[in-house]
């Protein structure tokens, strides 16, 4: 059957870079923890209409510090608690002087709930991580640095990220990727969406409105932030830990060169034996990551 071209209700990038997303509200929960270095809290903010929930770990002293999005990898909605996902680097990094705001995503935790999310592509993940910026922009708290604000994403983060970059160039200063899935999403469809099990239908339903990659490669190639790299401003650091076994290596190697030959700012590094989440090389990974961000958002 035929497919029609690109129209703007799509899930696209295109239409991501034109849709006009707002983030506010950013209020202070209950603190959940205090130590020497930071105090963590419960937080939401408003992507959209949409209530978001989250953490935000605020290091102690004078400010205003340097602020981090951390967004998380792919954990199952029905087990996710608030703040889950990157924990140990959300402590890492408050406590070298950096707020570290960490959304939870629509859907998750107490975050309100978006019918769409599966058949939009997860863009809305993408929408929640703008706003969080925004609503960090608009916020009244004083130790806020909003001129010195980066992100960071594990695996579906990643790509979460590698999205923003593309779709709001001048959002943030810096980016650091762990273990990002791939930049062209027929590689994200085909090695997940397929087989993916408690959620039956989905891949039928996106075929039946938009087509295969095969069937209808435009759409695909839409809804791929490899094909958009040349709008890239922020520098970015990719980690990738070469026995990876749920986010394959050649992807985060395709992206650095892609991103080189598009002339952007990129470093690369690789760490033989490592899993998708790291382990021995984990110290390694951090301080490259803190160096990286102190380079940028720290003058």
């Amino acid at each position: 059957m035929p497919f029609p071209a690109f129209a703007a209700d799509e899930p696209s990038l295109p239409g991501l870079m034109q849709k006009n997303i707002t983030g506010r509200d950013l209020k202070l929960g209950r603190v959940l923890a205090v130590n020497a270095k930071y105090t963590r809290y419960y937080i939401t903010y408003y992507s959209g209409e949409l209530k978001i929930s989250g953490i935000m770990n605020v290091p102690k002293g004078r400010g205003p510090f340097p602020v981090l999005i951390l967004n998380h990898g792919y954990i199952n909605p029905k087990v996710y608690t608030n703040g889950r996902g990157l924990k140990r680097e959300q402590d890492y990094l408050a406590r070298r002087g950096y707020v570290v705001i960490h959304p939870d995503y629509r859907d998750y935790a107490d975050s309100d709930h978006d019918a769409d999310t599966e058949a939009g592509f997860r863009l809305g993940f993408v929408e929640d991580a703008i706003a969080a910026v925004l609503a960090v922009r608009a916020s009244p708290l004083t130790y806020f640095n909003k001129e010195a604000i980066g992100m960071l994403g594990h695996s579906m983060g990643g790509g979460v990220v590698i999205n923003v970059l593309v779709t709001r160039p001048d959002l943030v200063k810096a980016a650091v990727l762990f273990a990002p899935v791939s930049a062209d999403y027929r590689d994200n469809f085909t090695r997940w969406l397929w087989r993916r099990k408690g959620n039956p239908g989905v891949a039928e339903r996106v075929i039946a409105l938009y087509g295969s990659p095969e069937a209808n490669p435009e759409f695909w190639s839409r809804l791929s932030a490899i094909n958009y790299l040349d709008k890239i401003q922020a520098p970015i650091l990719i980690q990738h830990g070469a026995a990876d076994r749920s986010v394959p290596l050649a992807w985060s190697q395709r992206l650095d060169l892609a991103l080189k030959n598009a002339g952007k700012e990129v470093s690369f590094f690789q760490y033989p034996g490592e899993p998708h989440e790291f382990a021995l090389a984990w110290p390694s990974v951090m301080a490259r990551t803190v160096k990286f961000f102190d380079r940028y958002l720290k003058p």
